[in-house]
């Protein structure tokens, strides 16, 4: 694996925890939430870059239907950062405060609102890249054979998970708060980090795994159509 790889990696894996810890607004605190904010915003200027030859050559390459759909995707995470980002300086009370602001709950309500969003997005965008983390991981690990148990217990670990997202999602009430203005919940007294970071973990793996094994599908599906012989 080459450093640059291996930096993008990293960089991506950073983010993520980042993005979880975002999203941890009532345990972490504000004064947390701004500096990782800042963080984030950093390491996704320089996710940009490291990957600004995927840019040049959208106009170069012919686009196939799964390509179309992580372009868009792409610009749709893109879009959602910025505006998280920019709202996020607007309503800051610790490391931006002084900029004035009037009405600053409609800045909230886009910020709080879109970050779920975002957090949806990225989890779909792993989604599409999880072949490629699979096979760097196999690589860094020296796994170089097929396992049909291996298989096996990784799909039944994604079906526990996808299972347990989905009741979390209704416990964290994920729906609602993709429509409904809630500033980033509310701190339960059974709640903790441990069982936050594995609700919002199996979550994130609902939407990584259903793009994952969508997009599977759809590649199989143009190869058979592709193996048809026409008459």
């Amino acid at each position: 694996m080459s450093r640059i790889v291996l930096i993008k990696l990293i960089i991506d894996l950073v983010m993520t925890i980042l993005m979880f810890v975002e999203m941890a607004y009532y345990i972490t605190g504000n004064r947390v939430h701004e500096n990782v904010g800042v963080t984030l915003f950093g390491l996704f200027i320089a996710h940009i870059i490291l990957n600004r030859r995927w840019f040049s050559s959208l106009l170069r390459r012919k686009h196939n239907f799964r390509r179309i759909l992580q372009i868009g995707l792409n610009f749709l995470f893109l879009a959602a950062m910025a505006v998280m980002m920019v709202s996020g300086i607007l309503i800051s009370r610790d490391l931006f405060p002084l900029i004035p602001v009037k009405n600053d709950m409609i800045f909230r309500q886009m910020h709080v609102q879109i970050a779920y969003w975002g957090f949806i997005i990225m989890a779909v965008h792993i989604g599409f890249s999880w072949g490629m983390i699979l096979n760097s991981v196999r690589r860094m690990t020296g796994i170089t054979g097929t396992s049909r148990i291996r298989t096996m217990g990784l799909r039944i670990l994604a079906v526990l998970i996808v299972f347990y997202g989905v009741y979390a999602s209704f416990e964290r009430e994920i729906g609602s708060k993709l429509t409904i203005y809630n500033p980033f919940g509310s701190l339960s007294n059974d709640d903790t980090s441990i069982k936050f970071v594995i609700d919002y973990l199996t979550i994130m793996g609902i939407y990584i795994s259903g793009t994952h094994y969508a997009i599977k599908f759809i590649q199989k599906q143009g190869q058979r159509q592709r193996g048809t012989p026409k008459y």
